[in-house]
């Protein structure tokens, strides 16, 4: 029997069921999410494109990556902090994007205040998984209620206040969540997909900045 939120592939193994079958999410899912991310550049990026993804799907946003890391200079928040209102014009007029004047600012906004935080605490990695949740503030099993029910929770609530209190826009808590969970800081793979394990041995072996 078929767990909620678990779909069978054709090889077999069970995953999570957001995937939907498309071969494209299912490559993400299986491959990226939640597995545990320290570059900065990388983190950037996931922040920011999850702020983009505020009242959109995900699969917008990552059939578009591509494109707002060409129109991002690779979410090189040094590089884009230095963009003005050409650049803004620029993003505006690039139909491969989310042309969304207030999330285009944010993210301009959001890379000079990336630099402060690298700048505070040596990197953004190490900001970022300080708020990394112990386990007794996780759920003792992950299925698909638990998800569900959970759209924030009291650590996303924590580092959106603290990131909104240095400036930074577009981290509301459901925001900052998702992004805990797109940059393994938390696992949240349901039971029952083959990835829930593979991930808590990354995890494990995961040296924390």
């Amino acid at each position: 029997m078929e767990k909620a939120g678990i779909i069978v592939g054709e090889d077999g193994k069970g995953r999570c069921a957001w995937h939907g079958g498309l071969e494209d999410y299912r490559r993400y899912h299986d491959e990226e999410w939640g597995r545990p991310v320290i570059d900065d550049i990388r983190l950037f990026e996931k922040i920011c494109l999850e702020g983009f993804q505020s009242g959109l799907s995900w699969l917008t946003i990552l059939r578009k990556r591509e494109n707002f890391r060409a129109a991002f200079a690779g979410f090189d928040f040094e590089k884009i902090a230095q963009f003005g209102e050409e650049d803004i014009a620029r993003c505006l007029a690039d139909a491969g994007i989310i042309r969304h004047r207030g999330k285009i600012v944010s993210t301009i906004n959001n890379a000079a205040r990336a630099i402060e935080l690298k700048s505070e605490y040596g990197s953004l990695a190490k900001f970022f998984w300080s708020f990394e949740p112990g386990p007794h503030l996780r759920p003792a099993v992950m299925d698909l209620a638990t998800l569900r029910a959970n759209p924030t929770t009291p650590v996303s609530v924590q580092l959106s206040k603290a990131l909104k209190k240095r400036g930074w826009t577009f981290v509301g808590p459901t925001t900052v969540y998702a992004f805990m969970q797109a940059m393994g800081m938390v696992n949240d793979h349901l039971e029952g997909c083959f990835c829930q394990r593979e991930v808590d041995e990354l995890r494990l072996k995961f040296r924390r900045p």
